[in-house]
């Protein structure tokens, strides 16, 4: 069992950053890939960023490219997602996302646990 403890959101105005944390227990996450999802009000649950288990490779949404930023500590079991460049449209509940499978996570379906979500709301 594993339990992921999203923090670092807030209200901020458009242009600004955000980095958010998730602080894992239960599991070793050296040992997984893990994601970034948000879901923004009205809509779908989506796939915002993947890492694999040691940071070799990432993924990203085609709407955060070059913006966001995936990355992890395994010595403190914690993954991070560093958004630069906040837009109205990323405002969204934000969670953690540890995988079914062996593969980084793009869809929901591939995800075995949730963080509780931390609330990022951007300002025009």
């Amino acid at each position: 069992q594993v339990q992921l403890v999203e923090s670092g959101g807030g209200l901020v105005q458009a242009g600004a950053s955000l980095r958010l944390s998730c602080a894992a227990s239960g599991r070793t996450l050296s040992n997984y890939d893990m994601g970034w999802f948000r879901q923004a009000p009205g809509k779908e649950r989506e796939f915002v960023a993947a890492i694999t288990w040691n940071g070799d490779s990432t993924n990203y949404a085609d709407s955060v490219k070059g913006r966001f930023t995936i990355s992890r500590d395994n010595a403190k079991n914690t993954v991070y997602l560093q958004m630069n460049s906040l837009k109205s449209e990323d405002t969204a509940v934000y969670y953690c996302a540890f995988p079914k499978g062996p593969y980084p996570p793009h869809s929901p379906s591939m995800i075995a646990s949730w963080g509780q979500g931390t609330q990022v709301t951007v300002s025009s």
